[in-house]
């Protein structure tokens, strides 16, 4: 039996089953009227007495053709008529409806598909943007994306374009998943820093702190400007903060800089500003992951003298994928660069995964009870722009009667820049930080700051700024030596206290010239044009080692020495650790402007040219008398005028 929702489908058949039928009846009936008129006119000569009834049954006979014809033709107008209300007015069941539906997509996904397999020229083939990324983007969609990141050094083409409660992937442990806190837990300020930050970036970190914290413990959101120069983040974004302000009652602030003041000061800034009993100082290209605050207050309420960093995650800057990280603590080198160091053997043996990892330093976000920062001087102010701030931090924390802690349950995803552009080379402002925490903070260590940015210990011309407040503070706090800090809290780092020479080291014959760490991978050293930066580092210690190509002086990152193999003539690079265990050739004899005699073999480190168009290359050699100077000694060692 056929089903009623089903007739007006039907219909449509059923029309044209009986117009079909109509017809053939109209067109057979006029046949056989063709075939009666032929038949009357040859019977009308024998038939002529009869002639006045034929001739009106003919007449009755062409009136009905006529009628059939019309009435044909009605027909034909009423099948059209229905056709077109059928169209129009009839409403299509949901079977129709979802096969029209089906129809109508499956079209448009072939022509999406179409346009997909267009083939645009590739505008930028060698920008970083495009590498993964972009590969259907038209010639003027490229153009975009590509000024876009020229100019904040991430892909905000694609994140105008993303949702701002987008998901991420839930990149915690599987035991932190489960974890348990206490509910009376400390209310929780949170600040973002930014200077000319993308809207939908800062829009989506906003997001993420709103949607994965808990709203009883989240007190305010703090955003510290410093000093953006984009017009949307002035007018634009005071708008969208009224529209979260409306949703979440006065939850967010804003904090505005009249002039640049650098990264360290708009955080201390935004902790002013903060009134909970913790605060988190964040980046604003950030989004935090499910659960990253309640790890942090529960840990911070049971001491509040812990300075927490949560373990990242990183955004990438081009297609914005998450890409997890493991769990790390946070060091630093002697150049104080931040790196990861790998988790402690104590961290293992307590077989907890959610257990605080003790940390040497911080990677730079952070939250800390809000009291406790402020008395033990919250960030040094007198750091410029960017970096070294948060090592001032860990060294200041662990010294002065505080402590550093990694929370593996505590996530935090951080966007990555393809490049900064408010400061391509960050080695100045680096470099000139690294001078202001070494001068308070690491005592007689703060040489090998000196020796890692290859810097003389006096006369370097590096204003690092007034250091005497920052020196008070540490007397005031009774705070530790560094020489605790080194074998206590970071023993992986391991200083060096007998280098007598270091930097660049020149032949005589040859000045324009430094020996040169070589390819890497790779153990041969070279002559090269000097350029003073890391592979052309070299550090002459008392005891005879020659180390070469950059100081790394990390238990897990071994230096190099330089090496006589006593076999063919050119030298050889080996871990020192290494060079010892294998017993080779590895001290030298050296003087500042004299010979470099290897102390085993005897022979010199030389240069030769194989002709008088060829280049210098070093080599070992029986001695001819070259003469070698470094460019920085150590108070005054070996220092002598150089023998031409």
């Amino acid at each position: 039996m056929v089903s009623w929702r089903r007739l007006p489908g039907l219909f449509p058949t059923v029309l044209i089953l009986v117009s079909t039928a109509n017809i053939f009846l109209v067109f057979y009936t006029k046949s056989v009227i063709q075939e009666l008129k032929k038949e009357s006119h040859r019977h009308f000569e024998a038939r002529s007495s009869s002639f006045s009834h034929e001739d009106a049954v003919i007449e009755r006979l062409d009136h009905l053709e006529m009628h059939i014809h019309n009435i044909s033709n009605s027909m034909k107008k009423h099948f059209h008529k229905e056709r077109v209300k059928q169209k129009d007015d009839v409403k299509l069941p949901e079977e129709s409806k979802g096969e029209l539906h089906q129809a109508e997509k499956a079209k448009e996904e072939d022509k999406m598909e179409k346009e997909k397999k267009v083939v645009h020229r590739k505008l930028f083939p060698d920008s970083q943007l495009f590498k993964r990324w972009g590969e259907d983007l038209t010639e003027q969609q490229q153009t975009t994306a590509q000024d876009l990141f020229t100019k904040y050094g991430y892909n905000v083409y694609l994140s105008d374009r993303l949702p701002l409660d987008r998901p991420i992937p839930d990149t915690r442990y599987p035991s932190c998943k489960s974890k348990k806190y206490p509910q009376d837990l400390p209310t929780l300020s949170v600040v973002l820093i930014f200077m000319n930050e993308a809207m939908s970036i800062i829009l989506r970190a906003i997001t993420s702190i709103i949607n994965r914290t808990p709203s009883h413990l989240l007190k305010e959101i703090i955003l510290v400007d410093d000093y953006s120069s984009n017009e949307d983040l002035k007018g634009h974004l005071d708008e969208q903060l009224k529209k979260y302000n409306a949703k979440h009652s006065g939850l967010l602030k804003i904090v505005r800089h009249q002039k640049r003041e650098g990264l360290t000061q708009a955080r201390i800034s935004g902790w002013e500003a903060s009134t909970a009993d913790v605060v988190a100082i964040l980046d604003a290209h950030i989004e935090v992951n499910i659960g990253w605050a309640e790890p942090i207050l529960s840990r911070i309420k049971e001491d509040r003298t812990v300075i927490i960093s949560p373990v990242f995650d990183n955004i990438h800057f081009d297609d914005f994928k998450l890409l997890e990280y493991s769990v790390a603590a946070d060091g630093f080198d002697w150049a104080l660069w931040c790196l990861y160091e790998p988790l402690p053997k104590e961290w293992y043996d307590l077989k907890d995964e959610t257990a605080p990892v003790r940390s040497p330093s911080i990677m730079g976000i952070l939250a800390a009870h809000r009291v406790f920062l402020g008395e033990i001087g919250v960030l040094d102010g007198g750091m410029h722009i960017y970096g070294g701030e948060n090592v001032e931090l860990g060294l200041r924390a662990w010294q002065c009667g505080g402590k550093v802690e990694v929370l593996p349950c505590s996530r935090v995803a951080h966007l990555e820049r393809a490049h900064k552009p408010y400061l391509l080379d960050l080695s100045i402002a680096m470099k000139r930080n690294a001078l202001r925490v070494a001068e308070v903070w690491m005592d007689d260590y703060k040489y090998m700051v000196y020796f890692a940015w290859n810097l003389p210990i006096e006369n370097h011309g590096i204003d690092y700024g007034d250091v005497s407040s920052r020196k008070e503070l540490r007397e005031k706090l009774n705070c530790k030596s560094f020489d605790w800090y080194i074998k206590n809290v970071y023993p992986n780092l391991i200083p060096l206290t007998n280098i007598v020479a270091y930097g660049t080291m020149k032949n005589t014959i040859n000045e324009n010239i430094c020996i040169d760490q070589g390819p890497v991978p790779g153990n041969t050293p070279i002559m090269y044009g000097c350029h003073a930066y890391s592979p052309q580092h070299l550090f002459y210690l008392s005891t005879g080692e020659i180390y070469i190509g950059g100081l790394r002086s990390r238990q897990n990152t071994v230096d190099r020495c330089l090496t006589d193999p006593a076999t063919g003539d050119l030298p050889f690079i080996e871990q020192c650790k290494e060079a010892v265990k294998k017993g080779l050739n590895m001290h030298w004899e050296f003087n500042q402007g004299s010979s470099v005699i290897n102390k085993k073999t005897k022979r010199c480190l030389e240069i030769v040219r194989d002709n008088p168009s060829s280049s210098y290359r070093l080599v070992i050699q029986s001695c001819t008398g070259q003469k070698w100077n470094m460019q920085h000694t150590v108070n005054g060692w070996g220092k002598k005028e150089a023998l031409k």
